[in-house]
């Protein structure tokens, strides 16, 4: 049997938005793997929490991908190594943000995954984190930013965002009023092509799975070679806009009933 390279994202797929874990889903996440099917997680979370969630669901993929693209990780021994990473200079990107949204909070990770961050970086962990002033987030290059606005609704701080008229960056809007910020031209699909060529498994056995905006291009990549585009219950219309198909929400572990089927295809 040729395996399945199973592209997951991991927020609102993989674990619910209160970072919840459900048994089921990691259970069927180790079943498909155990069947001999890859699965890589394809995030825009940072490194150290994207091998958390590898352990937390008791696999060891040969690769992962962080940054949403911008960092490729190869399995070496009981760790990880630095593939692929890229960075940019984010001072244009942040000045700008930072007149449309002057109450917002940023974080900026850089190629050794240091993360530096300003005044009213909630929800997010912060640990071996820096506290800096806004100016000197832009001291080194970076794989990653991130943009936090809690004052906005998610809709008008779309609105915002995409009137800022952004050059030389990609980015996305998450389930609420944050921004991720990455190099341009790199997401989630120029990450996850890598590691189909390095494993040398064809677009057409390529599943993904994901919920939010950030997978947009990620979908569009596989659909448009043949492969899985599954978006969760719970994702916005533009990810459904570009889906291939859906399954259940998050809450009713829809992740699992989607991995279940492809055991059920065998």
């Amino acid at each position: 049997m040729q395996p399945l390279l199973i592209g997951l994202d991991i927020d609102g797929t993989v674990v619910r938005e209160d970072d919840s874990l459900s048994d089921r889903v990691a259970e069927a996440v180790r079943a498909v793997v155990d069947a001999g099917h890859v699965v890589v997680l394809a995030t825009g979370r940072s490194q150290a929490t994207t091998e958390s969630t590898a352990l937390r669901l008791g696999i060891e993929p040969s690769h992962l991908v962080s940054a949403n693209g911008a960092l490729v990780l190869g399995r070496n021994g009981d760790g990880y190594e630095r593939l692929h990473v890229e960075t940019f200079d984010a001072s244009e990107a942040l000045r700008t943000i930072s007149q449309g949204l002057p109450t917002g909070a940023y974080m900026v990770e850089d190629a050794e995954g240091h993360r530096r961050y300003t005044d009213g970086m909630v929800d997010w962990n912060l640990d071996e984190a820096q506290r800096v002033e806004f100016e000197e987030l832009f001291e080194v290059p970076a794989m990653r930013v991130v943009v936090m606005s809690p004052d906005h609704e998610v809709d008008e701080f779309l609105d915002i965002v995409e009137g800022m008229g952004l050059h030389k960056v990609s980015y996305a809007i998450g389930y609420s009023s944050w921004l991720d910020i990455a190099p341009d031209g790199v997401n989630k699909a120029t990450g996850l092509e890598r590691v189909a060529e390095l494993l040398e498994i064809p677009r057409e056995r390529i599943v993904v799975v994901g919920d939010g905006r950030n997978d947009v291009e990620m979908f569009e990549w596989v659909a448009a070679g043949g492969g899985r585009a599954v978006a969760m219950g719970q994702a916005p219309e533009e990810l459904l806009a570009v889906a291939t198909e859906t399954t259940a929400p998050v809450d009713e572990d829809g992740l699992a009933v989607l991995l279940e089927s492809l055991l059920d295809e065998r």
